[in-house]
């Protein structure tokens, strides 16, 4: 089985950079957008819940929410599809499918009818259309991750595959420029009439210029391997046997390393904030808006940081940086982030947790796809990552609202630290810094 991509060597190490660099740029722009598709429902969540469901039943709230929740049931299917798809056919085409599939779902939100229109239709359409979006991301995680990984030059891998948690911040970031930019000009009852269809037809209207830039990627799978799945010869590629019988170790450790810091992850830029939103609905809406802009965008800027301090130290470093700063640190942003009515101790508190974030999302691309051979690597990545991200990251805001309702915030502070605390332990005993990989071709 081939382990060299298709990606053509350049004549020297300028131009090889100069490769990577527009690669990486071409696949990160899809990730850009797909994730603006599934940030878009977090952010204006507040804003259409009440077109979808009846403004007097009081459960809509978490309605909502269960929803988000259920789109994460579809990642594992994604992951396994586009996964399988993609280590069979190649990474381009698995990507350009998934974000036409996004885009085709956005639109389908933006022109929903209302549940004063259609009823209870209109919850169904909308929970139909997420959990597509949900089997789209599936896929896009663990190709995107694998290919930017393999389209970046060794010595740099750490750097330039950060920009998928780069897109991936960025998604969020746009959404909220989304929104700021809407209460510009625009008062809350008409975000809630029909501007938030707005945010979602940009995202649909987005994909579709992704789908062209999609099409001019280098592949990075090899041309003797797509060859080998179109004659029937790679039985072992894309395999969910080959994955669990020859593969389970990198696959459980995959899934070890990712549940901590999914849970991080939606629990800091998901549930933070929102609880900025909710401090400052009462006061000032637009306060809380531009906190949680500012912050975010932070923590888009830190991610090429964390990727390039790895190439330097190692990336276990980071992780164990992350670990050890999660646990210590979670309990007093999920409980003290709320009460936080200043906006500058508002953006510092949630601010400092994404420098500590940083050490997991920074990286965790390169580190999963390290962990495969070719033949299996987006399988194996989107598929490790989908089961942890199902089971302790998009269940992350549902769980907060739960504690939120039944006064148990302190409970849901100690399972996020937990779990973080698993994942450290992984991080400490079972990772290097340095040692062969299948990525560098140093690992057989």
């Amino acid at each position: 089985m081939s382990t060299s991509p298709t990606l053509a060597a350049p004549a020297n190490d300028k131009a090889a950079l100069k490769r990577s660099i527009s690669n990486t740029l071409k696949g990160s722009a899809g990730n850009l957008v797909e994730w603006y598709d599934v940030y878009v429902y977090s952010v204006f969540a507040v804003y259409f819940e009440s077109q979808f469901f009846s403004a007097a039943d009081k459960n809509s709230t978490i309605y909502v929410w269960a929803i988000f929740a259920a789109t994460f049931l579809m990642r594992p299917i994604g992951a396994w599809y586009f996964g399988r798809f993609a280590d069979r056919y190649g990474r381009r085409l698995a990507l350009t499918v998934s974000v036409s599939m996004m885009a085709a779902c956005s639109f389908l939100i933006a022109l929903t009818p209302t549940a004063n229109t259609i009823g209870g239709w209109a919850a169904l359409i909308l929970l139909f259309a997420r959990l597509l979006q949900g089997f789209a991301t599936g896929g896009e995680y663990g190709t995107s991750a694998t290919y930017m990984s393999e389209a970046a030059i060794p010595g740099r891998r750490g750097f330039l595959s950060s920009f998928h948690y780069v897109t991936l911040v960025g998604g969020h970031v746009l959404a909220q420029l989304t929104l700021f930019t809407m209460l510009l000009f625009w008062d809350k009852p008409e975000i809630s009439a029909w501007g938030w269809r707005i945010a979602f037809g940009i995202g649909g209207l987005a994909a579709i210029v992704v789908f062209w830039l999609r099409r001019s990627m280098d592949e990075s799978l090899g041309e003797d391997s797509i060859e080998a799945a179109r004659e029937g010869r790679a039985k072992a590629s894309g395999s969910m046997y080959e994955l669990f019988v020859n593969q389970w170790r990198p696959l459980l450790l995959c899934f070890l390393i990712t549940a901590g810091g999914t849970v991080a992850f939606y629990t800091y830029s998901v549930n933070g904030p929102k609880m900025i939103q909710s401090a400052f609905a009462g006061t000032d809406v637009m306060t809380g808006t531009l906190i949680n802009l500012g912050v975010l965008t932070f923590l888009m800027v830190l991610q090429p940081i964390g990727g390039w301090l790895s190439d330097i130290v190692g990336r276990k470093s980071l992780l164990v940086f992350f670990g050890v700063g999660g646990v210590l640190y979670s309990w007093y942003l999920i409980t003290e982030l709320p009460n936080q009515h200043d906006p500058l101790i508002a953006f510092l508190t949630l601010a400092l947790g994404f420098v500590i974030l940083t050490g997991y999302t920074s990286i965790n691309a390169v580190v999963k796809a390290e962990l495969f051979p070719t033949h299996v690597r987006a399988l194996g990545v989107g598929f490790g990552y989908a089961l942890a991200n199902s089971l302790f990251g998009g269940t992350a805001p549902l769980l907060y609202q739960g504690a939120l309702k039944t006064d148990r915030v302190g409970d849901f502070a100690i399972y996020v630290t937990a779990i973080i605390a698993v994942s450290l332990v992984v991080y400490m005993f079972f990772l290097k810094n340095h040692g062969p990989n299948y990525l560098d071709g140093t690992r057989k």
